[in-house]
C-alpha cells in the first residue's frame, strides 16, 4: 500500500523540463495526425521531467509485454516451471498402448528439450512403446487466437495450444496442423532417441504419470519473450496463467495490477499479453508506474531488467545504431501498422536515472519515437 501511494503521488508531480523542445515535437507529430502520449520521468524520485499528454491512452503495441511479464514474473516468481507430463501404461521397459503426452503451456517445447524428455523417459525405463504418440490438449480451452487480432496488422502468430512443439512452425513457417507437426516431432526425435515407436494407435489399459518434465525457468523465458518480443511465448504463458483461458489470464493481470499499484481496468485496457490486438489501451504513465514499481522490487526486479533490450550491448542487431546511447538504453519496444512505442530506462550523460515511456498512433515511424529519447538521454 506504502508502494503504491508513493508510485501514484510522485508520478503526478511534474518538475521543470523543456517544454518548448518538446512541444515542437509534439506540433510535428500532430501535423502528421500522429496522437502521442510521451513523458520522461526521474527513476529515484518519480517526478515529471517533461511530458505530453502522458495519461493519453492509445495502442501501445509489444510494450503491452513488460506489464504482461512483470505481473506473471512477480506473482509465479523466477524459478517456477511448467511441466509437461508423460502418461503410459508401463510394464518393465514397453509401455502397452499409446504413449501420452499432455501439454501444460510450457511455450519453448524445442526440438532440442523434446530430445531431453527422449532422454528422462530412457532413463525412467521407457524403450518401447506399441501404440503410437498421443497428445492431450484439453488443458487450455478452445480458442486458439486471441481477442482482437482479427483488427491486427500482425497475423503471423500461431495458434495457442497447451503442447506446442517448436513455436508450431516448421522450417520457420506456420502450420496449419500443429497437433500433426507436434506429434510426429515428438514421434521421430523418441525414435532417434533408441525409443522404438508403434506405427498403429493402441489404447492403453491403465497408464500412469511416467516423468513431469519441467520447462526453462520462468525467468529464462521471460528473458527470452521480452529481448525476442516472442508473441506466442508470452501468449502461452497468459493462457497458463489464466488457467487455460485468456479471459482467466487477462483478468488475473489486470487484478494484480489493481492491488499492487492501484491501476485499475481504466489505467490497463488489454485483452491479450502481447500488444498483438488493437484494442489493448496504456498511456505513457501507466507504463512509467510498472517500470518504476519493477526496478524497485528486489524480488524480480532484477530478472525482469535484465530481460529488457540493451541498445549497444546484444548479440545481434538492433534498429537503433547510435553508439552515443550504447548501455546507456534498456527499453522494451512496439510495432503495428500505424504504432510505434518505446519504454524503459535510461542514463544521461551525468549519469542520472530516469524512466521514459512513448506511444504513438498514427502514419509514425520508428525514428519519431528515437528522436525524443535520444534527446532526453544527451
Amino acid at each position: 500500500m506504502i508502494l503504491r501511494t508513493i508510485l501514484a503521488v510522485a508520478l503526478l508531480l511534474p518538475s521543470p523540463g523543456r517544454a518548448d523542445d518538446l512541444q515542437g515535437w509534439a506540433h510535428r507529430m500532430a501535423a502528421r495526425s500522429v496522437r502521442d502520449s510521451a513523458g520522461l520521468w526521474d527513476l529515484g524520485t518519480g517526478k515529471l521531467i517533461e511530458g505530453h499528454q502522458a495519461d493519453l491512452a492509445l495502442v501501445p503495441a509489444s510494450t503491452t509485454k513488460v506489464l504482461s511479464t512483470y505481473a506473471i514474473l512477480k506473482t509465479l516468481k523466477p524459478n517456477f516451471q511448467i511441466e509437461t507430463e508423460v502418461w503410459g501404461d508401463l510394464h518393465g521397459s514397453t509401455v502397452s498402448g499409446d504413449l501420452i503426452i499432455k501439454g501444460a503451456g510450457d511455450p519453448y517445447l524445442t526440438s532440442e528439450r523434446i530430445w531431453l524428455m527422449g532422454q528422462a523417459l530412457k532413463a525412467r525405463g521407457v524403450l518401447q512403446v506399441t501404440g503410437r504418440v498421443r497428445l492431450d490438449q484439453s488443458a487450455y480451452d478452445s480458442q486458439r487466437f486471441g481477442n482482437g487480432w482479427e483488427s491486427t496488422s500482425a497475423n503471423t502468430t500461431p495458434p495457442v495450444l497447451p503442447l506446442s512443439v517448436n513455436f508450431n512452425r516448421e522450417n520457420g513457417k506456420l502450420v496449419q496442423d500443429p497437433d500433426r507437426l507436434a506429434t510426429d516431432t515428438v514421434q521421430s526425435i523418441l525414435r532417434e532417441s533408441g525409443i522404438t515407436i508403434g506405427e498403429r494407435p493402441q489404447p492403453g489399459a491403465a497408464p500412469q504419470k511416467l516423468i513431469a518434465f519441467p520447462s526453462l525457468p520462468l525467468r529464462d523465458l521471460i528473458n527470452d519473450i521480452n529481448k525476442f518480443s516472442n508473441n506466442f511465448m508470452i501468449e502461452m504463458l497468459v493462457k497458463q496463467f489464466g488457467g487455460g483461458t485468456w479471459p482467466g489470464g487477462i483478468r488475473r493481470i489486470q487484478d494484480f495490477y489493481a492491488t499492487t499499484l492501484g491501476l485499475g481496468p481504466d489505467k490497463i485496457t488489454i485483452s491479450d499479453g502481447s500488444g498483438l490486438s488493437k484494442d489493448n489501451r496504456i498511456s505513457a504513465r501507466t507504463l512509467a508506474v510498472v517500470l518504476r514499481a519493477v526496478w524497485n522490487d528486489f524480488e524480480v526486479g532484477p530478472e525482469m531488467v535484465d530481460s529488457l533490450k540493451t541498445i549497444g550491448g546484444e548479440p545481434w542487431k538492433l534498429h537503433i545504431k547510435d553508439p552515443n546511447l550504447a548501455r546507456r538504453i534498456r527499453c522494451k519496444t512496439g510495432h503495428l501498422n500505424g504504432v510505434t512505442s518505446v519504454c524503459g530506462y535510461l542514463q544521461t550523460l551525468d549519469g542520472q536515472l530516469r524512466v521514459f515511456a512513448i506511444i504513438l498512433n498514427g502514419p509514425c515511424d520508428e525514428g519519431d519515437a528515437w528522436e525524443l529519447v535520444s534527446r532526453w538521454a544527451n
